[in-house]
């Protein structure tokens, strides 16, 4: 049976404790203070999809890249923008087609004649925010070109192996219907990304407000730089506290995707081939403490890792054929676990 969780225990602190409180409040707060700025300058451009832009935040603060599936015309491209726009950093975005190298992603060599030497030509990869558009659309050797880059934040070129930018941040978008010329990603390109966003439609409301809106009236201004990006996920690692019935409930979720037997739900088992990876435990970790930073608390409640769960999970479980030919989703099945897994 299900229990509410648990709040920590409120005590009367001494003096000095209720002062290290208020002080660990208001450095909370400062450290938070640029996030609502970053929100504002995106609604400049971006009408609703206020899920999507709060989504995207948590995952820039995880640490975590962030693959977003939607059909076209839903504003994914010009939300990364935005995003970008208000961070100080190095942009880049490379527009995947089916005749793309890995050389033009990561870079190449050149042979100089008149010194005799290797000069290093960096791609783009090489920034701060890299928006993958229509990554689908790249052929397996330029998207496992990736894979070095997402995982270990460096490439290697020829025998040398060249770090990238700190931080190191991939937004990635694809069509889930196109079907001409369009290469599915591989399942371990997937695990490396820590979420995946579907966008939907906006309400009529919102496309009203679209057709009346005029962006290029209202440029987005840079808010933050990436070294205040890159010390704001330290202070939430370091200070957001998981006590170890989380990581007990966390590690239940994941083996749950894997042994659905083992939650009372075998049954399940015929809609799953294979569940998420250890590696996604801590995506899951990291994007609960986010999460909980975002409330203003420095404790990681149940309620923020289901809050989280099914976008760091819809792309790494893979669904049998009966699943897909009896369209059962893969978000119904991370809510029928969500549900089986007692809550601590």
């Amino acid at each position: 049976m299900q229990t509410a969780p648990s709040e920590p225990p409120q005590k009367s602190p001494q003096p000095e404790t209720r002062e290290a409180l208020n002080e660990l409040a208001a450095e909370i707060a400062s450290a938070a203070g640029w996030i609502p700025a970053i929100e504002a300058e995106i609604g400049k451009v971006i009408v609703g999809q206020r899920y999507l832009i709060r989504r995207l935040l948590i995952g820039l603060l995880a640490d975590g890249h962030v693959l977003l599936e939607g059909v076209p015309g839903l504003a994914k491209t010009m939300t990364i923008k935005a995003l970008a726009d208000s961070v100080h950093g190095i942009f880049r975005r490379i527009q995947f087609t089916p005749d793309l190298l890995p050389s033009d992603i990561i870079g190449t060599l050149i042979y100089n004649q008149q010194t005799q030497e290797y000069l290093t030509k960096k791609g783009p990869i090489f920034a701060n925010l890299i928006l993958a558009d229509e990554i689908n659309r790249a052929p397996a050797k330029v998207q496992s070109a990736l894979l070095e880059a997402m995982q270990e934040r460096q490439v290697t070129l020829a025998d040398t192996s060249v770090p990238l930018e700190d931080p190191f941040w991939v937004l990635a978008t694809q069509n889930p219907i196109e079907q001409e010329g369009v290469y599915a990603l591989p399942e371990a390109q997937l695990d490396r990304f820590s979420m995946m966003l579907r966008v939907g439609y906006p309400a009529a409301e919102h496309e009203r407000q679209m057709l009346k809106a005029r962006p290029e009236d209202h440029p987005v201004e840079r808010r933050v730089s990436p070294e205040d990006v890159a010390r704001l996920r330290v202070f939430i690692r370091d200070t957001v506290f998981v006590d170890d019935n989380l990581i007990d409930y966390i590690v239940r979720l994941g083996r749950a995707t894997r042994h659905p037997a083992e939650i009372g739900r075998p049954e399940l088992a015929e809609f799953l081939l294979a569940g998420i990876s250890p590696r996604s435990y801590q995506h899951l970790l990291a994007l609960a403490r986010v999460t909980a930073f975002m409330h203003g608390r420095t404790y990681v409640r149940p309620a923020d890792v289901k809050a989280v769960f099914a976008d760091a999970a819809r792309h790494r479980i893979t669904r049998s054929i009966r699943a897909q030919a009896e369209n059962v989703d893969a978000d119904h099945l991370l809510e029928e676990i969500l549900r089986a897994v007692p809550i601590p």
